[in-house]
């Protein structure tokens, strides 16, 4: 099942690249500041949601600007690429229906093209990082590890709703519900401290919570994460991914009984 998916992975990566030019450039087309927005969107949300939470919730979380953009920066990533991925074959099935296209670089496409954004989002990290005067150590650059653990455990994810939602429309609107159920589950804003017993468990058990931990140790704390913690972020991710190609390859031949 993997040897195809490589083997069409070199032959049209050229299209693959297509696509994701394609997809950056429809994204801020027609927008004055243009890519800029990747940069200033997670700047003004930190700065929203820093003030709604540390002054009127009145947070107690030590740098709270720096904890919460870390957390942030991650569920973003999450959230925009599946969202994206869930779409791709339904929005490619005009060009699906003319020539043959491996459906998986729809998907894998989407994911890409929001990596740009995840980049950005750093970048914007760093910066707050340096505005609110925290150290910043070389253990940073082992940002590449939980970036690495995300994308996998996404592109599974993707590829999983990409293949449903051909089938099942209504997934398309339930999704969205549980993203927002999915965000109150991951402690952006809030310290695992002060869950009860039974969702603090609930929470840990969320394959985001990991990585936003590994990013908050190298990031806010200048730590090396555990080798533990690595094997934690890495075996969601290769679960997902692996089972997402499962799932797209034993249903893409029916894709175009429901386009």
């Amino acid at each position: 099942m993997v040897l195809p998916y490589v083997r069409g992975f070199f032959k049209y990566r050229s299209l693959l690249i297509e696509f994701v030019e394609r997809d950056i450039k429809t994204r801020y087309r027609r927008s004055i500041l243009g890519l800029l927005w990747t940069l200033l969107n997670p700047l003004l949300t930190m700065i929203v949601m820093t003030v709604v939470f540390s002054t009127l919730f009145r947070s107690n979380i030590e740098n709270f600007p720096v904890y919460l953009l870390s957390g942030y920066t991650i569920y973003n990533f999450f959230s925009e690429s599946t969202n994206s991925a869930m779409n791709s074959v339904i929005s490619g099935s005009s060009l699906i229906k003319k020539v043959y296209i491996p459906k998986y670089l729809f998907p894998l496409s989407k994911v890409l093209s929001t990596v740009v954004n995840l980049i950005a989002s750093f970048i914007a990290l760093l910066l707050v990082m340096l505005f609110t005067k925290t150290t910043i150590t070389a253990n940073v650059l082992l940002i590449i590890f939980p970036m690495l653990y995300l994308f996998l455990f996404s592109l599974g994810i993707g590829m999983i709703l990409s293949s449903l939602a051909l089938f099942f429309r209504d997934i398309i609107h339930l999704y969205g519900v549980l993203l927002t159920l999915w965000m109150y589950l991951t402690p952006l804003f809030y310290p695992l401290e002060i869950l009860p017993a039974w969702t603090k468990i609930i929470v840990q058990l969320n394959p985001l919570t990991s990585i936003i931990e590994y990013t908050r140790l190298i990031t806010l704390y200048g730590t090396i994460p555990p080798l533990e913690l690595n094997l934690i972020c890495m075996i969601p991710g290769a679960i997902s991914c692996a089972f997402g190609l499962w799932i797209f390859y034993n249903t893409q031949d029916k894709f175009i009984l429901h386009m």
